[in-house]
């Protein structure tokens, strides 16, 4: 079992926040945190507005695909993400649960995809502050 905090993302679709939200957790903590990402309806593919927007900011996620969420996934991970998937994750106790509460980026082109991709940046910002502070600083 790995001694570094374990983040789980969830949205519907898989296709969109939480992609971003692992591909910016991936940047911004590298091999300090263990990251998935899991929908509860996967699409069948990345939003290819979310992968310009990530695209403009230097982080290729092109090559993901949406994953189906499972009991497992949430079992292995110490904190569960929801972004706009209701009571579909499994809740076990001793498990931390957040609901970041954001615009859903499906159907929408790049300009409207950015301001979502600032903000779940600046909230993975914070949830690396709490659970994977950078040792040096």
């Amino acid at each position: 079992m790995s001694d570094k905090p374990s983040v789980l993302f969830v949205c519907v679709h898989n296709a969109g926040r939480s992609q971003m939200a692992a591909a910016w957790l991936t940047h911004l903590a590298g091999d300090r945190v263990e990251v998935r990402s899991a929908g509860s309806n996967p699409g069948e593919n990345v939003n290819p507005a979310a992968v310009e927007a990530m695209r403009e900011v230097g982080i290729d996620i092109s090559a993901e695909v949406p994953k189906t969420l499972t009991v497992d996934a949430v079992k292995e991970s110490d904190v569960c993400i929801t972004m706009g998937c209701g009571d579909t994750c499994p809740v076990f106790p001793g498990k931390r649960y957040l609901d970041w509460q954001l615009e859903d980026p499906a159907g929408q082109g790049v300009a409207a995809v950015r301001p979502i991709r600032d903000e779940i940046k600046e909230l993975v910002e914070g949830l690396i502050k709490e659970i994977a502070p950078d040792p040096r600083s």
